[in-house]
């Protein structure tokens, strides 16, 4: 039991390839985000939300990483990234914040852009 444990702690990335890396490059990117913006707006629930999805993505790229249930976690991280990119569009746009997606800022725009390279990443690898 103690070596199955141990096993499954290590990383295991000879399995990896090139979007495996594009996608934990991209979850990377918006874990790291979320963390500062949630550091920034703490203790707001807006801030706890976003701390809680950084600590989503890297927890996810940390399961990839050690091979645990990787398919699992590619399905699942269609929904989460998802749920992101659309509560981001309804507290933005559709709530009466922004006028038009133009002023999403930089923060927001490498955030959207590495959030879509996620998904599509996360398609190609359950595929």
């Amino acid at each position: 039991m103690a070596t199955a444990d141990a096993q499954r702690s290590t990383l295991r990335t000879d399995t990896l390839n090139g979007l495996h890396w594009l996608g934990i490059a991209a979850a990377l990117v918006t874990a790291a985000i979320h963390l500062l913006l949630g550091v920034r707006l703490f203790p707001s629930g807006l801030g706890i939300s976003f701390v809680l999805a950084g600590g989503g993505f890297v927890g996810a790229v940390v399961l990839v990483l050690i091979d645990y249930r990787r398919r699992a976690v590619y399905a699942a991280g269609i929904p989460f990234t998802l749920v992101q990119l659309v509560a981001w569009y309804v507290l933005n746009f559709a709530g009466g914040g922004r006028s038009f997606p133009g002023e999403v800022g930089t923060f927001g725009a490498i955030d959207k852009v590495a959030q879509v390279v996620l998904i599509a990443v996360l398609v190609a690898l359950l595929r």
